[in-house]
């Protein structure tokens, strides 16, 4: 007990004092950026702190502030923003993202935002997407064997979110990815809805604080909408991110959940709002805790091995994976973000159980419980 009250104080006072901030900082500039907005127009948009353009046209967004998918625009617009700033903060290199807008023409686009070859983060991608259009009959199958209880034929969706993977170059800094998403499907004269995501660690060297840390950030946040949930999700995740193949999970694990239509469209909004926002809180502070440590050919090569594994996941197993290659007019080089930009693999490689690499190992075949408990 008395190791916990000491690993939850130390690793966890620089993310309470930053929420904190974070707060003061959001309600100053919703303050001001509402004083402005009202004194200018009572309708317009402000797209200043965006990486770039909306998708759909600020006109659209001021008409219909209370669709919930101009909400769900606007709010993975602000996240992506929010993290890549963050993440070019801890960049050494002065290296910035590359803002990749496209479209698509079935309808919708994205902003693709890119940092490849920095002293920090070797690639990193945040994504945000926000498309519509007809499902195709394949995707509507699949959505149906998930149990979605759809007609045949082609069907008119929506589907908005921001994606993220980053993988650093120390291999003392862990990866991490998040997705957090909204789609809509109109099926005659009804409409479903639901809400997806999580966020998930793929470190390459066990460290119990950063996994401490990491898991109390998603508790803490997901405590204050359902004290069921983080135990649920966190299993989901576990049991998500499994490489059947390999017999083990991908990384150590966070959060996931998919197909959230309750208690209501605005409490699932919050909810996943709330997740999105905590990304920096819980993996901002595992940066600054160890990129500017020194590691050696062995922990980089062990890395670069890793992320095979992570390669092998995203490509055989993940079902976002798979449904955005399904999408008519899919975006390869954006749905392909996530995969790094060096791996390795070797023929029946197996490292010793008593070693580091062996320890992580161990983790990833047996989950354990990380969070603290207040």
């Amino acid at each position: 007990m008395f190791f916990k009250v000491i690993v939850k104080n130390c690793t966890l006072i620089y993310y309470q004092r930053q929420r904190e901030l974070s707060k003061l900082s959001k309600y100053g500039t919703l303050f001001t950026a509402g004083f402005s907005l009202f004194s200018i127009s009572k309708s317009s948009i402000d797209t200043s702190s965006f990486m770039a353009e909306p998708v759909s046209s600020v006109e659209h967004l001021s008409k219909t502030k209370d669709d919930m998918k101009t909400k769900v625009e606007l709010m993975i617009l602000r996240v992506q923003s929010e993290f890549c700033k963050a993440l070019e903060k801890e960049e050494e290199s002065g290296t910035k993202f590359v803002v990749d807008k496209w479209q698509r023409k079935e309808g919708g686009g994205g902003i693709t935002c890119i940092m490849q070859g920095g002293k920090v983060f070797e690639k990193a991608g945040v994504n945000i997407s926000v498309i519509s259009g007809m499902l195709p009959p394949a995707a509507i199958a699949r959505m149906r064997s998930q149990g979605k209880k759809l007609n045949d034929g082609e069907l008119p969706f929506f589907a908005a979110g921001v994606s993220s993977v980053i993988h650093p170059r120390n291999p003392l800094v862990p990866t991490i990815h998040f997705n957090y998403r909204y789609f809509e499907v109109r099926d005659g004269d009804t409409v479903h809805w639901w809400f997806g995501g999580g966020t998930d660690l793929t470190p390459y060297y066990l460290n119990a604080a950063d996994a401490v840390h990491f898991h109390t950030v998603l508790k803490e946040t997901l405590d204050k909408h359902d004290k069921q949930y983080y135990p649920k999700y966190k299993k989901w995740c576990d049991e998500y991110f499994y490489i059947p193949h390999r017999y083990e999970t991908r990384g150590i694990g966070g959060i996931f959940f998919d197909d959230l239509d309750t208690p209501s469209q605005d409490k699932c909004f919050e909810f996943v709002s709330d997740c999105a926002d905590a990304v920096k809180y819980s993996y901002i502070p595992l940066v600054q805790r160890h990129k500017y440590a020194k590691y050696s050919k062995q922990e980089r090569d062990w890395q670069l091995l890793r992320r095979g594994r992570y390669v092998e996941f995203n490509l055989i197993y993940d079902r976002g994976t798979k449904f955005g290659l399904l999408t008519p007019g899919a975006r390869y080089e954006s749905i392909l973000m996530s995969l790094p930009l060096k791996a390795k693999w070797e023929y029946m490689h197996q490292p010793g159980p008593d070693t580091p690499e062996g320890e992580l190992l161990e983790v990833l075949r047996n989950p354990r419980e990380w969070a603290v408990n207040p």
